[in-house]
């Protein structure tokens, strides 16, 4: 009685492995392209509550404050981005166990104690020419920013948020959306995209 030996042929190997590569090939860098945005959804949760913060500090005390310290905006540690209300940056140190904050600071630093490979000041300045500022009575307003590189490229993430409503010109060097309503977060540089 012969026994007869059931198998795949080495070519139907080939072509199982060169789709199985095929498809590896599209769906990783669309993985991380999702992965990278999913970490923009800090930066929109924590600009929202710096928001909020300033408009509660200011019904109370009747100005913006540029002191993140003095209005109680302290993001969670893991954070992977900076914030800034000033373009001229003292931040707070969350390279240790503990974050200190100096009640100078007017910037939140990302958290090199989590992630150490991270760039400790990306810097504040934004695209789309927007400085973070605070403005004093008799017109008080404000904008903050917040920058971060979340897919370790050489761009970085950056957004802001104002409690003016904001045009933009779209260009190259921003991405943001052309009207930018009052307390909105604007991505003036998705790194997502490049």
């Amino acid at each position: 009685m012969k026994s007869l030996h059931k198998g795949f042929t080495l070519i139907e190997l080939m072509i199982v492995v060169a789709i199985i590569g095929i498809l590896a090939a599209i769906a990783i860098p669309n993985f991380i392209k999702f992965q990278a945005r999913s970490k923009q959804s800090e930066v929109k949760a924590n600009l929202k509550a710096l928001f909020t913060a300033e408009k509660a500090f200011m019904q109370e005390k009747d100005r913006y404050s540029s002191l993140v310290g003095e209005m109680g905006f302290s993001p969670e540690r893991n954070n992977r981005y900076a914030y800034y209300l000033n373009g001229t940056a003292t931040q707070d140190s969350r390279t240790g166990t503990l974050a200190t904050t100096s009640v100078t600071a007017n910037s939140i630093s990302v958290d090199t104690f989590k992630y150490s490979t991270a760039a400790a000041d990306p810097g504040a300045a934004v695209a789309c020419s927007v400085t973070p500022a605070v403005v004093a009575p008799p017109t008080p307003s404000f904008v903050a920013s917040a920058s971060g590189n979340i897919d370790a490229a050489a761009t970085i993430d950056q957004w802001s948020i104002s409690d003016l409503s904001r045009t933009f010109t779209p260009s190259s060097s921003c991405s943001s959306d052309p009207n930018n309503p009052s307390g909105e977060p604007s991505n003036n540089q998705n790194d997502v995209n490049f």
